[in-house]
């Protein structure tokens, strides 16, 4: 069930580059969230803004109560959330929309990731029974977040960068089907990050006979359903063989079968 709280800034800091990690007091959200949801929020001293900004949650914390952010500065509203200083409060609507399924115990689990993907899909991996095979990719090695992290897991993290400036030279779905060939059994398949990217690893498991998460990356307004901007098509048993749903409520994590990425 979603809350609206005042969360204080515990410590909100430059992670790398332009991607910053802020960490905030929120024990009632920290108890609840899932992996592959996100919260809402309202920025200090922005109020004049009408609509709250929507973040994916990286981690949460039942034991010290906290729920952390990473965040990219591309506009106006996430660099006044960058110059949030520590002792602010912030308030925060959530958790929100349907996160990823529980990993198996019985598999390990595969995540794709893209970009700021490689943070949201951070919990994810955290709290897999057997640790995940995390396929993370960018731009450029200054798009790869997190990966001592996902190393301290015990994952088995592969990389590549557009650019090759750190590991495999190339798209980061080049390296599914070769993660998936190892010695498995391996499963679901978890992906998050640009959405030509999740249409890519779609693509790639419908040869396979198999499916996948994804986590749709779609601009959201209100969060709670009411504006009808985050709408997407998913396949149905109706005249045109589709219907609209809302990102928000209804995702942001779809089965990748479920979607018509030909609109």
């Amino acid at each position: 069930m979603k809350k609206q709280v005042d969360a204080a800034v515990e410590t909100n800091s430059v992670l790398q580059g332009d991607y910053y990690q802020i960490v905030l007091a929120a024990p009632d959200l920290a108890a609840t969230v899932q992996p592959g949801q996100f919260v809402h929020i309202r920025l200090p001293g922005f109020e004049h803004r009408v609509l709250r900004r929507p973040f994916s949650v990286c981690d949460a914390d039942t034991e010290t109560g906290t729920l952390t952010v990473v965040y990219k500065v591309v506009g106006e509203g996430t660099a006044h959330l960058a110059r949030v200083v520590a002792g602010s409060q912030v308030n925060v609507l959530g958790p929100l929309g349907i996160g990823f399924s529980r990993p198996s115990i019985d598999s390990r689990p595969v995540i794709v990731a893209g970009g700021y993907g490689c943070a949201a899909t951070y919990l994810l991996a955290r709290i897999s029974a057997l640790p995940p095979v995390c396929l993370l990719g960018g731009r450029s090695a200054g798009d790869i977040l997190l990966v001592d992290r996902f190393e301290a897991l015990g994952c088995d993290v592969r990389v590549s960068t557009d650019d090759g400036s750190q590991g495999h030279r190339g798209r980061v779905t080049e390296l599914l089907e070769p993660a998936l060939a190892g010695e498995g059994p391996f499963g679901p398949v978890y992906a998050c990050g640009p959405n030509p990217m999740l249409r890519a690893v779609s693509a790639i498991m419908l040869t396979r006979g198999e499916d996948a998460e994804v986590s749709l990356d779609h601009v959201m307004c209100c969060g709670v359903g009411a504006c009808f901007a985050c709408v997407v098509r998913l396949k149905a048993d109706t005249h045109d063989g589709w219907k609209y749903v809302r990102t928000c409520l209804n995702g942001p994590v779809f089965k990748a079968s479920d979607i018509c990425w030909d609109t």
